[in-house]
């Protein structure tokens, strides 16, 4: 029996530009998938318009293109799977699953990012409400017994979260009728066969979320490891929220060797000035995984990022 392909996937949303921290993941995803023989896909997180900047995602393309990081098959956006999303919601609601909740954004800011299910149970209609899957009903009709969600994370090692306690009933489709990234990026993984991701550390307290999701539709989780992420000299993660600079243009040599060595692979100095594809070349066959800092909190980016 053949080994089963790894496949890993970029998953960016078209709200800017790629900036160094953008990079960081998209060549940790791309290095681990290739080093095994794997592939490597690109999927446009397009779900979000109001986040959206016109002409983003093509730029997020060219930008990996640049670099170097060429994707296998097309490009998925996820604006042309809306029908599937809504199917599926659909079908979790039949199983009596979700409910409806009327709650105002200020009420959800005194409970802290915990939810307590005031809404369950109350038998609200869609109108000017948004959708939450129930986490007891869920693990009722999984068979659980707990809410405890465990994985091992390749770069973080083991990580566990109580979605009761630690996250509370979440959205699956906001008030303004929008699918939430919890739901969209279960679905698409499935479908796209991802096994294995790797991303930000900042994403790692979504995993339980989406394990549970995968669990529930009867999709195969797939394994998971997040990166530490970049801050400026604020301490700040860098992001287009806290003014990222945008990747600059001419230079992908050098940032790719930035990118590998922020990411503790050693690329040995003489690498820094030779071409895009040898830098490739040299990280897909040297790529180490366990050599990732298993810093949480984050790691500064070099200067000028």
């Amino acid at each position: 029996m053949s080994p089963t392909l790894s496949i890993g996937r970029f998953a960016p949303s078209p709200s800017g530009p790629l900036h160094f921290g953008s990079l960081l993941a998209a060549v940790a995803s791309f290095m681990q998938v290739k080093h095994q023989d794997g592939k490597w896909l690109v999927r446009i997180e397009d779900i979000d318009p109001p986040r959206e900047v016109a002409g983003a995602s093509d730029t997020i393309l060219q930008q990996l293109e640049q670099h170097g990081l060429y994707w296998d098959d097309n490009v998925i956006y996820q604006s042309n799977q809306l029908a599937r999303y809504i199917e599926i919601l659909t079908d979790l609601k039949t199983q009596q699953l979700t409910y409806h909740c009327e709650c105002a954004r200020h009420r959800l800011n005194l409970l802290n990012g915990i939810y307590d299910a005031k809404c369950h149970k109350l038998y609200l209609t869609d109108k000017n409400t948004s959708v939450r899957i129930s986490i007891n009903d869920t693990l009722k009709a999984l068979g659980q017994e707990h809410d405890r969600i465990n994985f091992c994370d390749t770069v973080m090692g083991d990580h566990t979260q109580s979605l009761i306690q630690d996250v509370g009933d979440f959205v699956l489709r906001r008030r303004d009728g929008l699918i939430s990234y919890q739901l969209a990026v279960v679905i698409d993984d499935h479908l796209q066969g991802i096994t294995e991701i790797i991303r930000g550390a900042d994403l790692i307290d979504s995993t339980p979320r989406q394990i549970l999701l995968q669990q529930c539709l009867g999709y195969k989780t797939p394994t998971y490891g997040h990166i530490p992420v970049a801050k400026n000299n604020l301490g700040q993660k860098l992001s287009k929220q806290h003014h990222a600079k945008q990747l600059p243009k001419t230079n992908e040599h050098k940032q790719l060797w930035l990118a590998l060595d922020w990411l503790q692979q050693s690329p040995p100095q003489e690498l820094r000035d030779s071409c895009v594809d040898d830098i490739i070349s040299w990280g897909i066959k040297h790529w180490d995984i366990n050599k990732i800092p298993k810093i949480s909190n984050g790691i500064a980016a070099p200067e000028n990022f």
